[in-house]
This record gives C-alpha cells, structure tokens and sequence, in this order.
C-alpha cells in the first residue's frame, strides 16, 4: 500500500517533477532538431567553398589558354606587312600574276599557321587575295568593309573580332591589322582563326562553362544548348547593330530564362537557367556562376558548377548527425533503463524467491495429486482391460448358448448310438459271437472320438485366451471354427465354400481370438440366410507380403443402409427380440482392431449376390 507524504515541501517538488521532465525534454528534442540542420549547414558551407575554389582554378586554366591561343596569332596580320608581294598587289590590284602569287603565298602561311583563312583588303573594303582562293567560297573580291574589325583597322586601329563567317558560316575570331608603305596605309591584312575546339575541353561533369560576348551573347559554352542564346533579352537597337555588321549571320539570338539569380556575400551567384525555348517542365538545377574577364576583348568567362554534390553531401552529413543523435539518445534511455531495470531487477529478484518458494511448494501438491491419478488411471486401465477379456469371453458364451441346441443334437446321437451298441454287444457276447462284439467296439471307439473332437473344440473355443500375438495358420483357425458350425450347416442344408490362394497363410494375431471371430461372422451369416431359398456361405483367403485378407460373404438379403451405418454400433442388432444382443460385431472389430487390423462391410458385386460380405484385414507373419 503506497505510503502519502505529509510533507508539503515533498508534495510540491513531485508535483513539479513532470514539468522538468517535460521541459528536459523539449529541450532535448530542440537540439536533436538544431544538430542535423547544423550539420547540413556547414557541410554545405564547406563543399560549396570547395567548388568555388575548384571552379574559379579551372576558370583561370580556361581563360589563360584561350588567350594564349589568341595571341599567337595576333602576330600574322602584322607580318603581312612585310611581303613586298602582298605590298604589291594593294598598289598595282590589276597585276593578275602578282593576284596569284599572293594567294599561292597566303594559302601556305594559312596552312602552316593552322588558320581557317588569310586575306587581304583593300582600302575599299574589298578583298584582293585570299587563302581561300581555290575554294567556289572564296573570299577573293567579296565586299567585307560592313565587318567592324575591318572598318576599325582602315580607320588605324587594329583589333580582333568574333563573329560567323558570311560566306562559309562557321563562326570564328578575326584579326585585323593595316599594312603601310612609307606611312602610309595600303590596305588592311586580316586572319581568321577557328577557337571552336577551345569548348570541347570545358565539360566537366555537370558543370558548365560559357564565354559571353559585350553583349551578352553566348558564343563558346560547354553547353550546347545555349549557344548563340542571350543572358538578357537584347534591346533593338542592339539587334539592329548586330544585324548591320552581321556578327552572328542570321542566328535568332532567343535569351535564356533566369529561373533563379541570387548573388552571394564572396562575389559569386546562384543561378538556375532554362533553356531558351523558356520549357516549365522540369525545375533547373542552382548552379554556383562565376566570371573572369578577358580585357581587352570585353568578354566575360562564367563558370556554373553543379551544387549537387555540394546538397548531396550535406544530406549525408544531416542523415548522419540525426542518426548520431538518436542513437545518443537510445544510448542515454539505454542506460537509464540498466539503471532502472537493476533497481526493478533487484525488486524482481526478491519477488521472484517468493514466488519459487511458493510454487514449488504448489508442484509438490500438484506431483502428489498427479502420482494419484496415475495411479487411479493405472488401475482404471487395468480393471478396463479384465473388463474388456470377459466381454470377449462373454461373447463367446453367447455364440455358444446359441449354438447349445445343435451341439446337443450332436452329442445325443452318439450317445444314444453308444447305449444301443453296447446293449447289442452285452447280448452278442453272451451268445458266442465275438467277431460282431469287437465289430461294435471299434465302432463306440469311433464314436467315443467323435464325442472327444467336438468337446475338445467346445473346450478350447471356450477357455480365455492370452493377450499375446503370434503367428497363426488361417487355415487352422477356419478348420476349428468350422467344427462348432459343422452340423448347423446341415441342418441348414447351407453349402460352404472355402477359396485359399496358398496351402496355408500366417497372420500376427491370437488363435482363439480369431476363431470366436470367425465363428460370430459364420453365425451371423446363417442367421441372415434363415429365410434365403438359395443357402450358400463362401470363405475367400488371399495375401499380400504385408497383408492378410479373409472375406466372409453369404447369399442373403444382405445389410440396410441403417444397418451399415451402425453395423459396429455396441447393442445394436437387426435380428428378432431376444435371438441377440448386438454385441458381437462389436466385439468383434474390437478384437481385430486390437491384433493391429480391420473389420470391415463391403458391397457385393453383382456376380456374387446380394448377401453380406464381411472382409478382416490382418498383419501378414512368417510360419514360426
């Protein structure tokens, strides 16, 4: 019974226990909730500053190496002005040989350059020779004065230009670059070179990377989507620029779509951009953009590196925190269950003596009302067994006080015989005639025989048998058997029948057993042919190495749907009141049961009438 506290000190510190408790907690709940988005946090932070750092290298590599590229062919125009051939043709452009010796020239520099063409201009704006010259696009006489890296270098200032060819369309970078004589200006010398390769380096897995022009056109980009696409839609004017110098053809320049741009505090974006048909179908990935200017072109050089990896890692590193977490909390509850749980065990322990202390005690009670019970039962089985013996040996002095009329007949005629022939033989002697006397002894010892078979039989049939099996001869047991039955079946004028598919058959079961069997099974079949006109009893013996099978089968009217259903039913019987107890087919398939077989009720063929037939099926035994 719990013990109440009069301390209100006490009362008031329980009171407030839950509420620490709760607060605890919540307290503990926050900080597995805080840990796991910490711990995304900063490992976000960290793989997002090592891809910016691998992305602002890899932007370096890549502008270097276009510049480098760039600058080795600055070089060219300019030592064009030193060919007296190429200073020739700009003063005497009607000289067709000089025409031809100048391209021949420019078409080995252009080779051995690995520039996609050479030319050379006029102050016109019109093309004298070319690289190009043997080609049908030859830019041989073509009007280039509209391009401005043309009007820039007649005007005196040299410069480089990116743009798509108008005769061959295949985009390129153009150098320009005046040729003097004397100071002054002949013509201008112009080279174009392919840069085109430069982008098949930039892929990098899903990073990406762009070169955008003033204008913020995509020209060069690892992502071909986006080529010839602008960051911003262009104003008209810049377009009607564009269209004049045709720096990119006929290209529609459509803009990209800008999903997402968030600058950052070190400088970079957060960038997520569709392609430029503007599709909504997928939701594009935020990428980290950083730029790299190329002075003095004015271009500018982006780098988008995928930020997948970056979010990828971070996830891990939540998973795990709120896994670390948990498993310190189940590690902590752990504990303060061991804790606890000594404490219970401990409690347990005493209650646990206790209750062995009583239960053993109740076992003792319990083994001793058991060992009672089996004793009882012991006793039960036994007196069940005594009981079950003078059932089988009450049942046979049934079959025998039904079989007492015929035996007495059988007894009487050689016992009235006996008187006769002794009185005969008495008058026999007393006149001399003792060939006739012995005559009529030989014939009472006969009979005496006779007498003794028939008793003997009733003697053995009627004594109780053992509960032992053995081999026993069916032939044998049926012979005995048919002894007691013997005058019956004349009376009846019954014929008999016996089908054995062997000289003898050994069956594992008790002989006098199986004679009171078969004895009830004959009985009951003359019993049922009483009224039959035709009288016929067959015994069928046949075996198999396991099994061995006796039917019993009669001519008579043969067994009822009621009476098959309860043909083993004890006290059941479908003869007239007082010629039977329903006892012995019950009796009977207790027996076999008991020597490990069956009793069984078949249906007759057709071929064999419609009697009973009765099948015991026995254990097959080796002739000892």
């Amino acid at each position: 019974m719990p013990v109440q506290s009069d301390n209100p000190v006490s009362q008031q510190a329980h009171a407030r226990r839950p509420h620490h408790v709760r607060t605890v907690w919540g307290l503990v709940l926050l900080a597995g909730l805080a840990l796991p988005y910490l711990a995304y946090w900063w490992v976000n932070l960290v793989t997002t500053e090592r891809l910016r750092a691998a992305g602002a290298q890899r932007l370096e590599v890549y502008a270097t190496s276009l510049e480098n590229l760039l600058d080795k062919y600055d070089l060219v125009p300019r030592m064009l002005e030193l060919e007296r051939d190429v200073v020739g043709l700009l003063e005497k452009p009607g000289d067709e040989d000089l025409r031809n010796s100048v391209n021949e020239y420019l078409e080995g520099l252009n080779q051995k350059a690995g520039s996609s063409n050479i030319y050379i201009v006029n102050l016109q704006g019109r093309t004298q020779a070319a690289s190009n010259w043997r080609s049908k696009d030859s830019f041989v006489g073509d009007d280039v004065n509209f391009r401005p890296y043309i009007r820039n270098a007649l005007r005196g200032h040299p410069g480089g230009f990116y743009g798509v060819g108008t005769t061959s369309l295949e985009p390129g970078y153009f150098y320009a670059h005046g040729i003097y004589k004397n100071g002054r200006m002949l013509g201008v010398a112009a080279i174009k070179v392919s840069i085109e390769s430069q982008q098949l380096s930039w892929a990098q897995g899903a990073d990406k990377v762009a070169l955008v022009d003033p204008n913020g056109v995509v020209f060069l980009t690892s992502a071909s989507a986006w080529k010839f696409k602008t960051l911003r839609p262009l104003p008209a004017s810049v377009r009607a620029e564009l269209a004049q110098t045709r720096q990119y053809h006929e290209q529609a320049l459509p803009s990209l779509t800008l999903a997402h741009d968030e600058p950052l505090s070190n400088g970079t974006r957060l960038l997520a951009i569709r392609d430029g048909n503007g599709g909504l179908s997928n939701a594009p990935p935020r990428m980290l953009a950083q730029t790299r200017s190329l002075a003095p072109r004015d271009w500018t050089f982006i780098y988008l590196s995928d930020l997948s990896t970056a979010r990828g890692n971070a996830r891990v590193a939540f998973l795990f925190a709120l896994l670390a977490y948990g498993f310190l909390v189940l590690l902590f509850l752990y504990w303060r269950q061991r804790v606890q749980s000594k404490e219970d065990m401990q409690h347990a322990y005493d209650n646990l003596e206790r209750m062995v202390d009583e239960r053993t005690a109740s076992l003792a009670r319990m083994t001793q009302d058991l060992s009672k019970e089996v004793d009882v039962r012991r006793q039960a089985e036994q007196q069940l067994h005594i009981t079950q013996n003078e059932l089988f040996q009450a049942g046979k002095m049934a079959v025998l006080g039904q079989m007492s009329a015929s035996i007495t007949h059988e007894l009487n005629q050689p016992l009235t015989a006996l008187r006769t022939m002794s009185d005969n033989a008495v008058l026999l002697f007393e006149r001399g005639r003792l060939d006739d006397v012995r005559n009529n002894l030989k014939t009472i010892s006969q009979v005496v025989a006779r007498m003794g078979t028939i008793t003997g039989k009733l003697k053995s049939f009627a004594r109780k048998s053992n509960a032992e099996l053995a081999a026993v001869s069916i032939h044998t047991s049926i012979s005995n058997a048919l002894v007691l039955v013997e005058r019956r079946l004349q009376l009846d004028k019954v014929s008999f029948q016996l089908t054995i598919d062997q000289a003898d058959i050994y069956a594992l079961c008790d002989s006098n057993r199986l004679e009171q069997v078969l004895l009830n099974l004959m009985t009951n079949a003359l019993d049922s042919m009483a009224g039959s006109p035709v009288r016929q009893l067959r015994l069928d013996v046949n075996s198999t190495p396991e099994r061995v099978f006796i039917r019993v089968s009669d001519s008579g009217p043969g067994l009822s749907d009621e009476a098959r259903a309860r043909l083993f039913e004890p006290f059941y019987t479908s003869k007239p009141q007082g010629e039977g107890l329903g006892l012995g087919l019950a009796i009977s398939e207790q027996i076999i049961r008991d020597f490990g077989g069956s009793l069984r009720a078949e249906k007759q063929t057709e071929q064999a009438g419609a009697g009973a037939c009765f099948v015991i099926e026995l254990k097959a035994a080796q002739e000892t």
